[in-house]
């Protein structure tokens, strides 16, 4: 009897459970829908836009013109900021885990000198479970919050500006920014990409290079006029389009964490589901044992009973 109740009790609790679960899934499946239509809407826009950033870095250095700051590599780099965007909640299965992994193994590739990293890496937080590198003793050199549905790129400006004035004032030599890609519901990646310097050098570390088809050749090149001159136009055109990728990599990480929850919490449903199952059999099978038992105690006491 008190098998059964026990039982009893931990299928309460697991279907209390399951309710929690199904519930947050399909808050998580609303937030996504949503989400996913933002991030799609300006991918494009933003793939353009990156790809405007490459053509103007290439034209410059096809006329063997002096490079705008935000283009120029450094020589030596000494200092590396990286834009750590993670969710600010968990219940996301290995979303925030896999970046933080990526963003761990990408420290390694910096050279080493007697145990030691040359090349000084400072961190940008974006989503409060990015905190969990504080305790790691990495530098945290800026904490910004991460809003679950971004609406214009005035929200990005602060992360933005800030980034490009540390660039410029050679307080970092390079700015990486680590994200999880939105593939589809199923498939998210997580990616660390180069921001800066715009520079078509250095392909492993750089935006949807993989989407990029030069527009510009020589001919080309000689013919764009600017105006009212190259400098103006760069000075106004590249901390925008800097602003457009910061804007939809938050954009991609809204709709995986998204994505990430709702998987974890049908996968989590779905192991309710077969708890469930397995302890309704058990819980049959217990029920049946003890009826077993009584029926075999009241047979034995009416034999004792005839007997006498």
């Amino acid at each position: 009897m008190a098998k059964t109740k026990e039982i009893q009790r931990r299928l309460k609790s697991i279907n209390n459970i399951k309710k929690i679960t199904k519930a947050m899934e399909m808050v998580a499946a609303a937030k996504m829908r949503r989400a996913i239509e933002a991030v799609l809407r300006t991918r494009d826009y933003a793939h353009l836009s990156w790809e405007t950033a490459l053509n103007l870095a290439t034209i410059s250095e096809s006329k063997r013109e002096p490079l705008h700051p935000l283009l120029a590599s450094r020589p030596v780099i000494n200092r590396v900021a990286i834009i750590v965007m993670t969710s600010n909640r968990g219940l996301c299965g290995g979303f925030n885990a896999n970046l933080l992994n990526k963003v761990r193994q990408s420290i390694k590739k910096y050279h080493f000198s007697n145990g030691a990293l040359t090349t000084t890496p400072e961190f940008i937080l974006v989503g409060k479970k990015a905190e969990s590198l504080i305790n790691l003793g990495y530098k945290i050199a800026a904490d910004f919050p991460k809003s679950d549905s971004l609406h214009s790129f005035e929200e990005v400006h602060p992360l933005s500006q800030l980034v490009i004035n540390d660039f410029l004032s050679g307080h970092y030599d390079k700015v990486l920014v680590a994200y999880t890609d939105f593939i589809n519901p199923i498939k998210q990646v997580p990616r660390i990409k180069q921001l800066l310097p715009i520079s078509l050098t250095n392909q492993e570390d750089q935006f949807n290079t993989n989407h990029i088809t030069s527009l510009v050749d020589d001919h080309l090149a000689s013919e764009l006029i600017f105006e009212p001159s190259r400098q103006v136009v760069m000075d106004k055109v590249l901390p925008k389009l800097i602003e457009v990728q910061i804007f939809q990599a938050m954009l991609e990480v809204n709709a995986s964490e998204h994505s990430a929850r709702m998987s974890a919490m049908r996968q989590a449903s779905d192991a309710a589901s077969d708890m469930v199952e397995e302890l309704t059999l058990f819980f049959n099978k217990a029920r049946q044992a003890s009826i077993t038992a009584e029926i075999a105690e009241i047979s034995a006491g009416a034999s004792a009973l005839i007997d006498n």
